[in-house]
C-alpha cells in the first residue's frame, strides 16, 4: 500500500493537467524500418490524488484535431477518415478504473475511447514528483506508457507492402508526460 507518507512530497488534492507543460505522444513503425512520432497539443484533465495513492483517479481528454507529426500532408491523412476521422471523432477520453503498485512504480488501468470505441488499457505509471512552482502553486509530474493495437480502436486501415509487411504497424506506443497544477482550495 502506498500512502501519502511513503511518497516524498506527496500532496493529496485535485489537480488540473497543464497542457503547456505536458506531452501526449505516440510512435508507430512505418514501412517496417523506422518509427514515425506524433503528438497531440490539446490535452485537458483532472487528477485526484487520494490519501492512499491507489485510490487516486484520472480523467482526461485529448483533442484529436491537435495531432502533429511535423509533416502537414501526413497529418492531414492521419486526421482523415482513413485513420482518426477527427471530423466525426474530435475528442478522445480516458477514465481511470484503478491504480496498483508494481515494484517501485504503479500500473494505471482505465477505459480509453478513440473513434467512439472504448477499451480497457494499462499504463505503466511513474510518479515523478511533487513540489512548489514559481507562482506560489504546487505541481506534480507523472510519466505513463502503454502499447495499444490501433485496429482495436477502429483504426483498421490496411496498407500492405509489396514483398510483405505493412506501411503502418498494428502496434502503437503511447507516451505521456503529464504535469499538473494543484487547484486552490
Amino acid at each position: 500500500m502506498t500512502t501519502a507518507t511513503t511518497i516524498p512530497g506527496y500532496v493529496v488534492g485535485t489537480w488540473d493537467i497543464d497542457a503547456a507543460h505536458s506531452d501526449v505522444s505516440f510512435s508507430v513503425r512505418h514501412m517496417m524500418v523506422s518509427k514515425v512520432r506524433g503528438r497531440f497539443t490539446g490535452v485537458a484533465g483532472e487528477l485526484v490524488t487520494a490519501e492512499r495513492f491507489e485510490d487516486s483517479s484520472v480523467t482526461a481528454t485529448v483533442d484529436a484535431t491537435s495531432l502533429t507529426t511535423g509533416q502537414d500532408q501526413r497529418d492531414g491523412h492521419i486526421r482523415s477518415a482513413d485513420f482518426f476521422d477527427v471530423e466525426k471523432y474530435p475528442e478522445w477520453t480516458f477514465r481511470s478504473t484503478g491504480i496498483a503498485a508494481k515494484g517501485d512504480d504503479h500500473v494505471l488501468t482505465g477505459d480509453l475511447t478513440i473513434k467512439g470505441v472504448t477499451k480497457p488499457v494499462e499504463f505503466d505509471l511513474e510518479l515523478n514528483g511533487f513540489g512548489p512552482d514559481a507562482w506560489g502553486g504546487t505541481r506534480s509530474g507523472f510519466t505513463a506508457t502503454t502499447t495499444i493495437k490501433r485496429s482495436e480502436f477502429g483504426v483498421d486501415i490496411e496498407l500492405p507492402m509489396d514483398g510483405g509487411g505493412v506501411v503502418v504497424s498494428e502496434k502503437v506506443n503511447v507516451q505521456l508526460e503529464i504535469e499538473a497544477v494543484l487547484r486552490a482550495s
